[in-house]
């Protein structure tokens, strides 16, 4: 036992007033409550008690240290309320809803490393492209590509992407690789059936708005989808650049038309505006935005 423990031992024995009780209170054998405070008393090298078979009383010495002893036992029970309550705070379940593709990206994430830290956080996570009001529905955490004008709502910037260009090797080495956004008018491209111009790739150069017109043998409205069929061979996407770190790091898709910008988009962090988020919305919020920031810093690099 620490000097700390035979301190509060002794504040026990005093409030008690006899070692049985006090040695009920502390878990302990009378012998080795009694045992404790004689340490308590070797260390400080005065008596604490005059004993008697009747009663305890104080010494000088045990009147003097006995205020500080009561005062770490109140710290002690503070601390653990404190921790108690953490403990009820950290507990429970946090909703979130987010895009399907962006979700995608960080599950893995969330699954063993947010869970491993915080395993009594319970995330039921929503994937869904469609907009939800997020006190009606009761969502704690959102992200979004647009934040409205909502007085009942936080936003915290989150990352900024872009699409990119990108084909597997094995395509390029059948097809060739484009050297202009013209080029791709020759090209089997994977179409993005969500936007209604989807046979229409914008691109910026300096000032200069470039506008082609594609097409190719596959459409749909999930990116995870596209970037399957590209990294099949099957043509050329455009991708988020979130979804591509990997991909690009070890060589299945290759970035082209890297001198040729795409438009950069927002995505924020979104939650219900409240005096104080619950310690485990908290740390999911904090959790996300260290991740995307590695995840953007590694891209960077990548990119460099």
């Amino acid at each position: 036992m620490s000097e700390m423990d035979d301190l509060a031992a002794f504040a026990v024995l005093i409030e008690a007033g006899s070692f049985t009780l006090a040695a009920q209170q502390l878990g302990c054998s009378k012998g080795q409550l009694s045992k404790r405070i004689s340490q308590l008393e070797a260390q400080f090298g005065v008596v604490l008690l005059q004993r008697t078979t009747r009663r305890l009383s104080l010494t000088a010495a045990g009147a003097a240290l006995l205020p500080q002893a009561q005062a770490l036992v109140v710290q002690v029970e503070r601390a653990r309320q404190a921790l108690a309550r953490l403990k009820d705070d950290m507990a429970g379940p946090v909703r979130m809803t987010v895009p399907v593709s962006l979700g995608e990206t960080f599950f893995d994430g969330l699954l063993l490393e947010f869970s491993g830290q915080y395993p009594e956080v319970q995330i039921e996570l929503e994937l869904n492209n469609s907009y939800r009001d997020l006190s009606r529905d009761g969502f704690d955490l959102a992200i979004r590509a647009e934040v409205a004008n909502d007085d009942r709502l936080v936003a915290r910037p989150l990352l900024a992407w872009h699409e990119m260009t990108c084909a597997s090797p094995a395509y390029l080495e059948r097809f060739g690789e484009p050297a202009t956004p013209h080029a791709l008018a020759e090209h089997r491209c994977l179409l993005n059936s969500h936007y209604s111009g989807r046979e229409e790739w914008l691109y910026h150069q300096q000032h200069e708005l470039l506008r082609v017109r594609v097409s190719g043998p596959f459409a749909s409205n999930h990116y995870s989808l596209l970037k399957k069929a590209a990294l099949s061979g099957a043509g050329i996407a455009r991708l988020p650049s979130y979804l591509l770190q990997a991909e690009l790091a070890d060589g299945r898709l290759r970035w082209l038309l890297r001198d040729y910008q795409t438009r950069r988009m927002p995505m924020y962090l979104v939650h219900p505006y409240q005096g104080g988020l619950p310690k485990r919305t908290q740390v999911l919020a904090d959790y996300l935005m260290g991740w995307f920031k590695r995840s953007g810093e590694a891209l960077d690099r990548l990119q460099s």
